[in-house]
Formats: structure tokens, sequence, C-alpha cells
């Protein structure tokens, strides 16, 4: 997983009964700290005999070296590659002879490891993610597949389907120079510059039990978890480096163009941008109001737009980022080749209608009727429950940011939504990329601000 996103709702009604979206809080759970500084958080659930886990390492990939972008997700990926006792082959066997699931990832701040297993094998499942955190093989002949397999998956992108490296593209332009500009899976540059001693150095400096966020939810015993979690990660020394810290960057003003040349391409796919909003930000309810109007759902402005009405895409979104710092407010769509000017001048002038027009009464009630309706699915599994505390440990969050979640977005005013518009950036203040044939469209984004070029073979996410 590039990145550690979960969306910050409520809980689906089932799972507390039928009580009103008012009533919906957080089931109780128990917090414990462990002598080494690790934080445990237990939620019991009887419904069904499944147990999981969410485990969360802070540091994650803003810690990476400099030039060795990359760093902290090939680790996560290894972490299964054996550990213990176990060789790459017996850790997939036993995971899959326990009918468990166990993934490993990285995402900005954190390592993650999700597990689900049967109740009766909670202490496996324990063992094998201390095994896995604690004991991995590290073998260099995995290494060199893993790292093979992340630089070919990135050419293969390039090659294939752009669309899925826009954002990629997006975040390193409008960040450049800044931690969260840096690719958090790396490119093929960096990739290529990391060894497995770099991996076992990131474990020494950034992995320990002081970082160390373990939540489970699901049909267990609290005693017994309490105790094989303290055998399993109690004595997990503590890291040997420093937290990565990261300053906010203001918002641009004015225009810059990126063109990524991608010759012979049929289509272009553009992200248009500017910092917006962090997490925990007050306005967080209001702002997702404007955003589900704007580019959340099928029926927003930006897909009815470019999609329903005009034809110019098969889809447009938009998007809020909300790292600890400020992160990116964007849209993004993609089109033919020869209607990109058409595409891009109707999702700055959709942007522009936004900021003059705002949110009626009718759209701003239809948009609260949609957050209600969306977001119990997110939270109706142990896994997810898992996920949600975890979250909330990582950003040192009280449970309100979910409890009081719906009751924000019931109580947000006209006026709230208003000054929340300006989480989209204003038409002159925009941070553009663009892949696509150069040669065709060059002019057209020339048209847009001062414009930049590179090739999509290029190694890197920016220009030299």
């Amino acid at each position: 997983m590039s990145r550690l996103r979960f969306v910050f709702a409520a809980l689906a009604a089932f799972v507390f009964g039928n009580v009103t979206a008012a009533d919906i809080k957080l089931p109780d759970y128990q917090t414990l700290q462990l002598d080494n500084g690790a934080t445990v958080l237990l939620v019991p659930r009887k419904d069904v005999p499944m147990v999981a886990a969410t485990v969360l390492v802070r540091g994650g990939a803003l810690a990476d070296p400099a030039g060795k972008e990359g760093t902290a997700s090939l680790l996560a990926e290894m972490l299964s590659k054996g550990a213990g006792t176990r060789d790459v082959l017996a850790f997939a066997q036993t995971v899959d002879g326990a009918g468990g699931s166990l993934g490993f990832g990285s995402s900005s701040e954190a390592i993650v490891a999700n597990a689900q297993f049967l109740s009766k094998d909670t202490g496996l499942m324990l063992s094998l993610l201390a095994d896995a955190l604690l004991r991995p093989s590290m073998q260099q002949a995995e290494f060199d597949k893993l790292r093979k397999r992340a630089i070919d998956a990135i050419a293969t992108a390039k090659d294939s389907d752009p669309r899925q490296l826009i954002g990629t593209y997006a975040d390193a332009w409008l960040f450049r120079g800044h931690p969260y500009g840096r690719p958090a899976g790396g490119d093929e540059t960096s990739l290529a510059t990391i060894t497995l001693d770099d991996l076992q150095a990131f474990r020494r400096q950034q992995m320990g039990g002081d970082r160390l966020i373990v939540a489970i939810a699901g049909d267990f015993d609290p005693a017994a978890v309490t105790t094989q979690v303290k055998q399993a990660f109690g004595g997990w020394p503590k890291a040997e480096g420093a937290l990565p810290q990261v300053s906010a960057k203001a918002k641009e003003t004015g225009r810059r163009v990126l063109l990524v040349d991608k010759p012979g391409a049929t289509q272009t796919y553009f992200a248009l941008g500017n910092v917006g909003s962090r997490h925990g930000d007050p306005a967080q309810a209001a702002q997702d109001l404007v955003q589900t109007v704007f580019g959340g759902r099928f029926t927003s402005m930006l897909n009815t737009e470019l999609r329903v009405k005009s034809g110019l895409t098969y889809g447009a979104r938009s998007s809020i980022d909300r790292p600890r710092q400020p992160g990116a407010a964007s849209i993004s769509s993609f089109t033919k080749t020869e209607s990109t000017q058409a595409a891009i001048d109707l999702a700055i002038a959709t942007l522009e209608r936004l900021h003059k027009d705002g949110l009626d009464a009718a759209a701003l009630q239809s948009a609260k009727n949609y957050i209600a309706g969306q977001f119990a699915p997110d939270f109706e599994t142990a896994p997810q429950l898992a996920g949600a505390v975890a979250e909330l440990a990582l950003y040192g969050d009280t449970r309100d940011a979910i409890d009081g979640y719906l009751g924000k977005v019931a109580a947000a005013t006209p006026e709230q939504v208003a000054t929340a518009l300006s989480v989209f950036p204003a038409s002159k203040d925009l941070v553009i990329v663009a892949i696509g044939d150069a040669a065709k469209i060059r002019d057209v984004m020339k048209g847009y601000g001062p414009l930049t070029e590179m090739k999509l073979g290029d190694p890197r996410f920016t220009p030299n």
C-alpha cells in the first residue's frame, strides 16, 4: 500500500443495533502501554469467531534516506519473505494452512501490517507478526527479486497505463523540494541504488518497540491476548534514530505546468492542484461536503461536466489528501489527445463555478445525505475497526475524530461550507501536470502557464 488512508467517518449501524446517527460511537476499547513504549489497543467483538490486527511502526517512507526513496516500501515487502525459523515458503504455507491472511506495506508515516485469522489461531497470528517485524530473514535473493519487480512495475506502468502514475508525478511537481514530493515507492533511479544493507540500516534506525502500535479487534480474550502481545513484542528495543519531521509547505501562487512527453500517446492524463488540507483540520467536515459535491461522487460537478454532459472522458474526480501537514487538493482526469484543451478548459471552468456559485441548499443537503449513507460500510468488520483505532493512535487523536464526525457533517453551516471552498485552489493558482504526446499538446499546455518538459522514460518523476 503506497500511502495510509483510513476513512474517518463512523461505524455501521448494524454493529451496534438500531440507533440513530447521533448515537453511533466506537465500541469500548482498551489502550495499554508496554514498558518499551509500544501502544496496544484491544477491541473485543464476539459476533464472528475471527480476530484481526493492524500493526503500525511509525516512520514510513518519510524516513527514506535521500536518494534511496522506496526503502521503506521494499522493507515492508521483505518482512513476509521468511521470518523466524521459517523460510519464505514455510512462512506463506503457515499463513495459508491456518486459513489466515497476513500482508505488509508502507505509507508515508508507517510500516503497516494487516492480519486476519480464526480466533483459535490468535497466538499464531501474533507470533507470525512478531517474527516478521523482529526477526525477518532478509535474504539477498528475495531482495533482488523484489527490487527488480518494483523497477519493472514502474516501467510497465509508463509503457501501458500512465494513469497509475499521474498522482505520483503531480505530487512530485507540486511538492518539489519538499518531503511530500518524494515518491513513497521510489523511482527507477532510487530503487536501483538501494541495497539489502540499506534495509537493515532502516530497520535499526526506524523500527523498534517505541514506534509500535498494535490494534486487535474481534473474538478474543483480552487478558490472554495482553499476555501474548507482551511476550511477542515487549522485548523489542527502541529505534535508534529519530522520527522524520516535516514542515508545512505554503500554497503556490500563480501557475506552473509540467508536460511529461509520451510520444505516440492517444490520450492525455492530467492533474490540477495546490496545497490543501491537513489531518485534523477543524474544517474537515465542511471540506468533505465541498469535495462530495465537486468531485467525490458519480453525480459530482466534475464528472457531470466532463463525462456525462460532454463525453470528454470516462471519469473526472477531485481529491483531498490529508497527511500530518497539508497535502494536495487536486482534480484529475484523462481525455483523447485531440480534446486535451477542451477537457482541461472545462475542468478549470468547473473549478471557477465552484468558487463563484458555491453549494446551494439542495446540494449541501444532498452531500450530507450522501456522506451519512456512505460511511457505514467502511467500519463493518473487525479489520476495519482495528485499522480505525490504530489510525487514531498514529495521529494521537481522540475517539471524537470518529464519534463526532457525522454530527459535524450534519451541523455544518452554509457559512462554514463557503469558507471551506478555499480547500480547492483558485484557477489562477494551479500546479498542472499532463502526460501525453508533447508534439501534439505542447502548444496547448503552454497556454496554461510557464512550461517545463520531461520525458516519460526519464527514470525520475521530476525534471532534472
